[in-house]
C-alpha cells in the first residue's frame, strides 16, 4: 500500500550558486561517497532526499547525513538509510521506498514512492 510519494525539482544554475556561496554544504548535505560527484548529479540526489521527506510527511528525526544514494539492484538508485533517519522510516511502516531521478534542461528531478506491506 502507498503511504506517500514525494517529488523535487532542483535549479541547477540556483544550486551551484547556493553550493559556491557556502562550501560546507556540501559537507552538511551529501556523505562523502557523494561529496564528489558531478553537480548534476549531486543536484539529483540532493531532490531526492527532499522529495523522501516529502513522502514522510515532515523532516522530523531526518537527517541529511543519514541518506545515502546509491546504485540499487539492476543499478537503479536507491536509498541507504541508517541511525535515527532509518529509524523514523520504520516507525512509519516503510516496508519498500522506489526512487526514480533525472537531469535535463538545466533542472533535477527526483520522485519517491514509499510503501508498506498489506
Amino acid at each position: 500500500m502507498i503511504i506517500g510519494i514525494g517529488v523535487d525539482l532542483v535549479d541547477l544554475a540556483r544550486f551551484e550558486r547556493a553550493i559556491t556561496r557556502t562550501p560546507n554544504l556540501l559537507a552538511r548535505l551529501f556523505v562523502p561517497s557523494e561529496r564528489d560527484l558531478p553537480l548534476r548529479s549531486l543536484a539529483g540526489r540532493f531532490a531526492a532526499k527532499e522529495a523522501l521527506i516529502k513522502a514522510l510527511g515532515s523532516s522530523d528525526g531526518i537527517r541529511w547525513q543519514e541518506m545515502a544514494i546509491v546504485n540499487g539492484p539492476e543499478g537503479k538508485p536507491d536509498f541507504a538509510l541508517s541511525g535515527v533517519t532509518a529509524g523514523v522510516v520504520a516507525e512509519r511502516g516503510i516496508t519498500s521506498m522506489h526512487l526514480t531521478m533525472t537531469h535535463d534542461a538545466g533542472v533535477a528531478v527526483a520522485f519517491v514512492v514509499a510503501e508498506r506491506e498489506g
